[in-house]
């Protein structure tokens, strides 16, 4: 009986120490908000401070919460580049994000986002979030996780397309008819979905 008591009072330890340790988020942004934290200054790797508003394009803006490190960023890496040419065609400005704040003495610091940008050929901005602040407001979880918004609010939330694994089995591209649906000025079909990726990595308190 005592040994059981035991067992139970380090279980209970244990749960208390790692929900101690978890990170609430927002919910998502609702279909149809306003950009949040628009006026937020970020860090862009070309050294200059940019916010949401200033990366706003004449139809809207595309944000893409990334990072340098998540297996699935680097497999939807043409993707990126591709439905960020298609915006910017249609007149949307494109901004990448990262705000793995708890890697950013790492993989995820601003010479190591330099450098990956480079890498990548990326010609918009990749900006620092810092403390995940931009994140937290926008309710994302996930690298990649996109946001389109219109010149009225927000018109699509979720994932680029439906085979994060393999681009070429895809068969709904979500993002990409978003954004041809804004730069037409129709309705967005499908508006939402879910983003599958890594976690971003909030600094825990």
């Amino acid at each position: 009986m005592k040994r059981a008591i035991q067992i139970v009072s380090v279980a209970v330890v244990a749960l208390t120490i790692s929900t101690a340790f978890i990170v609430e988020v927002k919910p998502e942004l609702e279909i149809g908000k306003a950009i949040p934290s628009a006026d937020t200054k970020m860090m862009d790797i070309s050294g200059k401070e940019v916010t949401l508003s200033e990366a706003k394009g004449e139809n809207g803006i595309l944000v893409m919460f990334s990072c340098n490190t998540c297996p699935y960023v680097k497999l939807s890496e043409a993707r990126i580049k591709e439905v960020a040419k298609l915006a910017k065609a249609n007149k949307i400005g494109v901004i990448l994000i990262n705000s793995n704040e708890a890697q950013r003495a790492d993989e995820d610091s601003f010479e190591a986002m330099k450098k990956y940008a480079s890498l990548q050929g990326y010609d918009f901005n990749y900006v620092v979030d810092k403390n995940s602040v931009v994140a937290d407001a926008f309710g994302a979880t996930r690298t990649p996780h996109c946001f389109l918004f219109d010149k009225k609010g927000l018109v699509y939330r979720g994932a680029i397309d439906d085979n994060i694994k393999d681009a070429d089995d895809a068969k709904e591209h979500y993002l990409k008819d978003a954004i041809n649906s804004v730069g037409t000025g129709k309705a967005v079909k499908t508006n939402s979905t879910k983003s599958v990726g890594c976690s971003i990595k909030r600094v825990e308190e």
